[in-house]
């Protein structure tokens, strides 16, 4: 775990440095917090977070789980929400203060918000342990009108002196890279009216793990309601290794969950283990209760991982639980259980209904291994229309190319993709209940999906045929996948384009969104933005109409690819284009 803590041996040549500037040296954030941004209910007036008398509220935090000096984890950085009491000073206004800070990692992530009607940042600088340095600009949302598909909490309340309003507040994590291998030292702060820092750290979460299989939250849904019952989730991997971890994500939502425990087992087959499931652990407990917004990462445990296997993962959910995260196209059944614990059943008996969605549970990594290629796509990605319960979304057939070669690493192919999705449009707003389950848009989703992944390489953009047939230009489509070359070649990922594929024949695809794409394809094809292109398009389309896809290809929605059309995607896949 990753501390705002003294570094003994570091702090006599930052404070050198420091005294050399005419600057003080470096301290904890909590010594230099100068506001007070949460109240409780019967004392609004006590904290002022905007300078207009606005402020949280204490008791919508703690139905959410941010309770004092309680750590969290959210976008895989762990943060600890300020142990103060309302009324107190529990954050910064970041005004170019240095802030010690330690650790090695990826990405320097921030808990903050900005004030004032509109974001706030600017840029800032980290020290490392050698002496070095590397520049940073951190921006943070309006904690009143900034986008809930980023946030990492909302709170449904605001106070202020005169009462109580029902406005969401908003709070963000925020990550900026670091330089690769170095020791962080200390941060300065921006120089920024409005932003508020309440925590952070180095984010460590993604080293020394490879990872084997994920999803993507789509939305906050309704599901069962279950109470005291057990979710067997079938999963299948792509990399092994001789240790596991698993992640759950309470993404979206608005209170805690509590799992009461965990098991991990290679399926034998439909709800039954081949040998007895193994018991997780989280801190040292059975069991986690999960902030609203925040991870829970299971503790690192010995059980080998088969590559290209199916595992099942079971959690016991001993509280009533009526709504949650979840992916909700797996193209797999998963297991429900009668009520109970049965998560050390190796028997399928206590496993009565199927579901054909993967609530909560978003992450299996492996130790070691070389690490992950990124799939960010739409359903196409997802495997809509490939065969149920056969592994044969294309992902799933690169990664098995990719264990049947030596060319390149055995990487790890982690399927991001979400039915519906669009790059530059939300589906799911990101916040509250929602009978959709598309996502929030490529952008909004990028940082979570993508950079927190660990290890992760190379990452893949596979998407925009759902902005297109739903009236996205061709324009605004370029424009966002490049911002997300642009965010990835920051972060030091190689990024890679997909062209889209024709479509003629579903409803949407009309000669006028074909044009748009066409537009898009000879844009991707032209390079100079993304590192390589997967020109998917020429693999499926119909050279005697190349509007619309093969038939033999085609799913027979005109839209989806098949079977034959996904293997026929993953075989044409250049290995060596995903070598960083």
């Amino acid at each position: 775990m990753v501390v705002l803590a003294l570094c003994g041996s570091l702090v006599p040549a930052v404070s050198a440095r420091a005294v050399e500037e005419g600057r003080a040296a470096p301290v904890p954030l909590e010594r230099l917090f100068d506001n007070a941004a949460v109240s409780d209910d019967s004392r609004p007036a006590e904290a002022d977070f905007d300078g207009a008398g606005a402020s949280l509220s204490a008791q919508d935090l703690t139905a959410a789980g941010w309770t004092p000096g309680r750590a969290l984890t959210v976008q895989g950085a762990r943060l600890t929400w300020p142990e103060r009491q309302p009324g107190q000073p529990d954050n910064v206004r970041a005004a170019g203060q240095d802030v010690r800070v330690t650790g090695r990692g990826d990405a320097l992530a921030f808990l903050v918000a900005g004030t004032g009607g509109t974001e706030a940042g600017g840029p800032g600088m980290i020290t490392y342990a050698d002496g070095s340095r590397s520049g940073y600009r951190l921006t943070a949302p309006d904690w009143r009108t900034g986008p809930l598909a980023t946030k990492a909490v909302s709170l449904p309340h605001i106070n202020t002196p005169g009462g109580q309003l029902a406005q969401r507040a908003r709070l963000y994590v925020v990550t900026v890279p670091l330089a690769p291998g170095r020791a962080v030292t200390s941060v300065r702060l921006p120089s920024a009216p409005g932003l508020h820092v309440f925590a952070m750290s180095v984010r460590t979460a993604t080293r020394g793990w490879t990872g084997s299989w994920t999803t993507a939250t789509g939305g906050y849904a309704a599901i069962g309601p279950w109470t005291d019952r057990t979710l067997r989730l079938v999963v299948h991997t792509s990399a092994g290794g001789p240790r596991v971890r698993v992640r759950f994500d309470n993404t979206f939502a608005s209170a805690p969950v509590r799992i009461g425990s965990a098991t991990v087992a290679v399926q034998a087959s439909g709800a039954a283990s081949r040998g007895a499931p193994v018991a997780l652990a989280f801190g040292g407990a059975a069991g986690v209760t999960i902030p609203a917004g925040g991870q829970a990462y299971g503790d690192p445990l010995g059980f080998p991982v088969p590559a290209d296997a199916n595992l099942l993962v079971s959690f016991h959910l001993p509280g009533t639980v009526a709504a949650a995260p979840v992916h909700g196209l797996a193209q797999q059944r998963s297991y429900v259980s009668e009520p109970g614990d049965h998560t050390a059943d190796g028997a399928a008996g206590a496993y009565t209904s199927t579901i054909t969605r993967w609530p909560l549970l978003t992450g299996v990594d492996v130790s070691g291994g070389p690490g992950s290629v990124v799939l960010l796509g739409d359903s196409i990605t997802d495997g809509d229309k490939s065969t149920p319960d056969a592994n044969r979304r294309w992902p799933d057939v690169l990664a098995a190319r990719l264990l049947r070669q030596s060319a390149v690493p055995r990487y790890g192919v982690l399927n991001l993709g979400v039915s519906g999705n669009r790059v530059v449009t939300d589906r799911y707003p990101g916040d509250g209940v929602s009978t959709d389950t598309a996502g929030v848009s490529a952008l909004h989703r990028f940082d979570r999906d993508v950079l927190a992944q660990p290890s992760a390489r190379t990452a893949v953009v596979f998407e925009g045929v759902n902005d297109l047939r739903w009236g996205t230009s061709a324009e605004q489509l370029i424009t966002g996948l490049r911002e997300l070359a642009a965010r990835g070649h920051a972060r030091g990922l190689r990024m890679l384009a997909a062209t889209i594929l024709p479509c003629e024949g579903e409803a949407r695809c009309t000669a006028a969104v074909d044009a748009e794409r066409g537009v898009v394809n000879e844009w991707i094809r032209e390079g100079g933005v993304f590192d390589g292109v997967l020109d998917f398009d020429a693999v499926v389309r119909d050279p005697q109409r190349p509007s619309r896809m093969l038939p033999a290809y085609d799913s027979g929605d005109h839209l989806h690819p098949g079977d034959a059309g996904l293997a026929a995607l993953a075989d044409s896949v250049d290995l060596g284009l995903l070598r960083p």
